[in-house]
């Protein structure tokens, strides 16, 4: 149970560390802290927003600025972000991960730790990264995905990202398992796409969990449901 003090604080202007629950979009815990917190004090309006999305089928660390914090939510933003990803190879989606139905697959007994290893390589670092056509980018004025959703035929230009390491978790195929630091702007399930194709098996994101951006880590958050009883 917070003090009076830090309770005060969040209307002033705070900062609250959510687990996100599988399921929930960024907008979704949002919207929990903006009414946990508007009940509490009995005010009609407070500013709330997060400082980075996560998709629904990722879980993990979301930052939630509150009141006068809000304002520093692009410096959040730039901060590298850490990832726990479970990648599924010889197969692939048209999302790159479970939002769509599998659409290929491929052989995967060709597949070694030391060729992992080779070409995980080739991702870190510097690299011009395309972002996939099911995400929330713009294209003539319209989200990507309503375009890949329609059908489209389109592409999205690449975009310059940093992925400072890529460690190697755990291999038992067809499950990959990595440690991913990288810059903002990085997606995970275009990383996925990519290791795929290197490896000539075809992969997909079946699994994602933010731990860490910048200094906050996900083993300092708390599910929206603690954060309720927070305010009970």
């Amino acid at each position: 149970m917070p003090s009076t003090e830090t309770h005060a604080n969040l209307l002033q202007g705070g900062i609250v560390l959510i687990n996100k629950p599988y399921g929930w979009t960024s907008f979704d815990a949002v919207n929990k802290v903006r009414h946990i917190l508007r009940r509490h004090f009995g005010v009609r309006k407070i500013k709330v927003g997060h400082a980075g999305t996560l998709d629904p089928l990722a879980t993990g660390l979301v930052i939630i600025c509150t009141g006068k914090m809000t304002k520093e939510i692009h410096h959040y933003q730039s901060l590298e972000k850490e990832y726990i990803a479970t990648f599924e190879l010889g197969k692939t989606t048209p999302s790159f991960d479970l939002e769509t139905e599998v659409d290929y697959v491929y052989d995967t007994s060709h597949i070694t730790s030391e060729l992992i290893e080779k070409s995980l390589a080739k991702f870190t670092g510097e690299i011009d990264q395309i972002p996939p056509l099911f995400s929330a980018k713009f294209i003539d004025g319209k989200r990507a995905y309503k375009h890949a959703r329609k059908g489209d035929d389109i592409q999205l230009p690449a975009s310059r990202v940093n992925i400072r390491k890529i460690d190697l978790v755990k291999f038992d195929l067809p499950e990959l398992v990595l440690q991913i630091a990288c810059s903002k702007g990085t997606y995970i399930r275009s990383l996925a796409r990519d290791i795929g194709e290197d490896l000539g098996s075809g992969a997909y994101m079946s699994a994602l969990k933010r731990t860490r951006i910048g200094e906050f880590e996900l083993s300092k958050a708390i599910s929206p449901g603690e954060f309720e009883k927070m305010f009970a």
